[in-house]
């Protein structure tokens, strides 16, 4: 097939020297079948910030750390400069996590580099050398997918650890080889530590996987690994090793309203006291 614009330099450097095929067209990129020497693998060419679909991306992005302070201020201002380095910040975001949770022992793609705004990486494939098929697209008895579920819950959990959350995890991002799931589609993970939407994005993660499998195993339906995983994370208790119950018991201790509203009231007279102080100071002063 011809070769995409942006796949161009790459084969002009000897890093890719056939385009195969298209794969897909997603929110936030296009995916090839490119061979490299001998092997077979995919490049995820990113789509510009004005052409991608991928909503609330502001949201994801939150408390990123750009270790570069001037690269920092050009985004925060907006500059055009800025915005190629949001836009180079996005694509590597992809990287270091496929790298991160790799070494964390949750199945991703291996990675080959980000160049100029496309990712190669190892292609999943199925038993017959075929590109793995979604997880949407398999269908498996209970004990599979109870199995395929405590596997994910694993993942979940070893991506928590390493202070990651993918953020937008769900039967379509994730690949089905004969080993298992391949959690696939990184570019908006979320730092779970800096960002205020962490909490719910780990919800809603771990609920998209627990309702997807819940179809074959309608007793999965029931756990609460989420909060159980939230809970040990914020008191430091969450490691890789763990095992997880899906369990989790919720405080039924409701809120003491009225100590509340008395540290509240202590805290105005306090206040009260201290500006009364400085007013009395400056009468003296006059």
């Amino acid at each position: 097939m011809k070769i995409p614009k942006r796949i161009q330099p790459l084969v002009e450097d000897g890093l890719v020297d056939e385009v195969i095929s298209r794969l897909m067209s997603g929110k936030e990129a296009d995916v090839y079948i490119v061979r490299c020497g001998s092997e077979i693998r995919c490049a995820k060419v990113y789509k510009e910030a004005a052409k991608r679909s991928f909503k609330k991306a502001v949201q994801y992005q939150e408390g990123r750390k750009v270790r570069n302070t001037r690269r920092a201020r050009a985004m925060e201002k907006g500059s055009k400069f800025g915005r190629k380095q949001q836009e180079e910040t996005w694509q590597n975001a992809e990287v270091d996590a496929l790298y991160k949770l790799a070494n964390a022992g949750v199945r991703v793609p291996e990675p080959f580099g980000c160049f100029d705004g496309v990712l190669l990486m190892e292609l999943i494939t199925d038993d017959d050398g075929d590109v793995a098929p979604r997880l949407n697209d398999v269908a498996m008895s209970v004990e599979q997918a109870i199995e395929d579920h405590t596997l994910m819950m694993q993942y979940v959990m070893r991506m928590l650890c390493v202070g990651l959350i993918h953020g937008d995890l769900s039967e379509f991002n994730v690949l089905v080889d004969e080993y298992g799931p391949v959690i696939i589609d990184l570019p908006q993970a979320v730092d779970a530590a800096a960002n205020n939407h962490a909490q719910s994005m780990l919800a809603r993660d771990v609920n998209n996987m627990t309702t997807y499998y819940s179809q074959f195993a309608p007793e999965l339906a029931k756990t609460k690994y989420a909060k159980e995983m939230w809970a040990l994370f914020e008191e430091g208790d969450l490691h890789p090793d763990l095992e997880l119950t899906g369990l989790f018991e919720e405080s039924n201790e409701g809120a003491d309203v009225d100590s509340v509203i008395d540290e509240i009231k202590a805290a105005w007279e306090e206040e009260q006291a201290r500006q009364k102080r400085i007013n009395d100071a400056d009468e003296t002063d006059d």
